[in-house]
């Protein structure tokens, strides 16, 4: 995004005259993330979580590279090395407890940072570039974080990649040699290993550059805001910095509070106790679950209990496996088409009435049940608990929402964001109505209101 009143990069000295001329990377950092970046000036705390994202990325990156290099992708010595980790390598335990609950924060940044993009609407245009490029990011990191739940080789990393996988093979036709693909042979073994091993340490970087390619459709129409009013002078922004950066600090230094308190003081909390007992393909655990940021997806997949038949006759269409695996990624995958279902032309939550009630009292009880059911046992009233749940998620987005964006009557906006944030803007309205005191009022070259005669 580009404003008139954006404060140009000048550099002061011959190097920087001169590194700017060959090589301009601090006026790409200036204009990306410092004072020549305008920004809406009403952002919450709810808009912290991009960047707590992309430092929970970098994390990821610098301790996944340090653990690579005393990790063996072989079964035989896997969870040994793992173990050698936590043990023998200098800060080895630390590294580990670090990448293993950095994959958790990264998660609830990520969620939050998803469930906010809801709630305002930041999916609608001239955003929905932004959005797309982020649902691709999350399908990105469960791939990811699935196939780093498989390394360390312990009970559920085993089991968990042997029914992962296996859902594959509920497709007609291509899913069981599908299945033998994706693992190199008929079970989890050395070849799955090796392949979710390489997998796991090059997809970081790919999310790093969908991450960028995020970041600069970001900057075309520029950051949304809590009213969805959309810029419309100069009083309507501030500098990204120091004003965002000095608020994004304070919130990722509690960030980094909370994450430190998680791995020096709990760091198996949201881990799996079978884990720690090293894969034994002759021991089937007696609850297969995956990480608690997969359980509300795990949930949809076990929700589908039996098969669709046509009626009277028994005759199977589609069998209940292949029913759980087309809604299980197709609750994600409906995100993609999320922009074209809500027609309201209003985005902020806090102004359609109908939209906020569905929001807090349907959607997000939906997905706290969804959370508890998936980590459960398939088992009553879980079962019964997940398919209610499952239904209202698929008729929440594919029904409500359409019906709400089109039957509900919102409340008056702001004009603009200053009067949002500071009260009535009689600039904004003067330039809106053309007078000033009753008189007629023009606008200067510089964006500035010109006094009535």
């Amino acid at each position: 995004m580009s404003f008139a009143w954006a404060k140009q990069y000048e550099p002061k000295t011959a190097l920087t005259k001169w590194l700017d001329e060959k090589l301009p990377l601090p006026r790409l950092v200036y204009n990306a993330v410092g004072a020549g970046y305008p920004v809406p000036r009403n952002l919450n705390y709810m808009w912290n979580f991009g960047v707590l994202a992309g430092f929970c990325l970098m994390i990821q990156i610098v301790t996944g590279v340090v653990l690579a290099m005393h990790y063996a992708a072989n079964q035989a010595v896997a969870f040994g090395t793992v173990e050698h980790i936590m043990r023998n390598v200098n800060w080895g335990w630390a590294l580990r407890y670090a990448h293993a609950n950095g994959a958790s924060f990264f998660f609830i940044v990520v969620y939050l940072h998803i469930f906010r993009g809801l709630f305002y609407s930041s999916y609608k245009a001239p955003r929905e570039m932004i959005w797309l490029l982020g649902v691709v990011i999350f399908l990105l990191m469960m791939a990811t974080a699935f196939m780093g739940y498989v390394l360390p080789w312990g009970q559920m990393s085993f089991w968990g990649a042997q029914v992962i996988t296996g859902l594959f093979s509920a497709i007609p036709l291509v899913g069981e040699p599908l299945q033998v693909w994706l693992l190199g042979g008929f079970a989890p073994d050395n070849a799955a290993l090796n392949r979710f091993f390489s997998l796991h340490f090059l997809l970081p970087f790919v999310i790093a550059g969908v991450v960028i390619l995020h970041i600069w459709a970001l900057h075309i129409p520029g950051s949304s805001n809590p009213t969805g009013v959309e810029v419309k002078s100069e009083s309507d922004t501030v500098p990204f910095h120091p004003y965002y950066t000095a608020k994004d600090g304070f919130g990722l230094g509690v960030f980094l509070i909370a994450f430190a308190a998680m791995v020096f003081f709990l760091p198996n909390a949201l881990g799996h106790p079978d884990n720690y007992i090293e894969a034994n393909p002759l021991s089937t655990p007696a609850h297969i679950v995956p990480e608690w940021y997969f359980w509300p997806f795990y949930a949809i997949l076990r929700a589908f209990t039996g098969d669709l038949t046509i009626p009277f006759t028994g005759i199977v269409l589609i069998p209940a496996k292949l029913l759980g695996v087309i809604a299980m990624f197709g609750s994600i995958l409906l995100w993609f088409i999320l922009p074209w279902l809500d027609k309201s032309p209003v985005r902020s939550g806090h102004y359609r009435p109908l939209f906020n009630k569905f929001f807090w009292f349907g959607f997000m009880p939906t997905m706290v049940v969804l959370f508890i059911a998936g980590g459960a046992p398939a088992e009553e009233p879980y079962v019964l608990l997940s398919q209610v749940a499952t239904a209202y998620y698929f008729l929440h987005f594919l029904v409500i929402l359409p019906i709400v964006s089109q039957i509900e009557v919102p409340k008056p906006l702001p004009f603009s964001i200053t009067e949002a944030v500071l009260g009535k803007d009689k600039a904004a309205e003067a330039s809106r109505t053309g007078t000033v005191d009753g008189g007629d009022a023009g606008t200067l070259p510089d964006g500035s209101l010109q006094p009535a005669e």
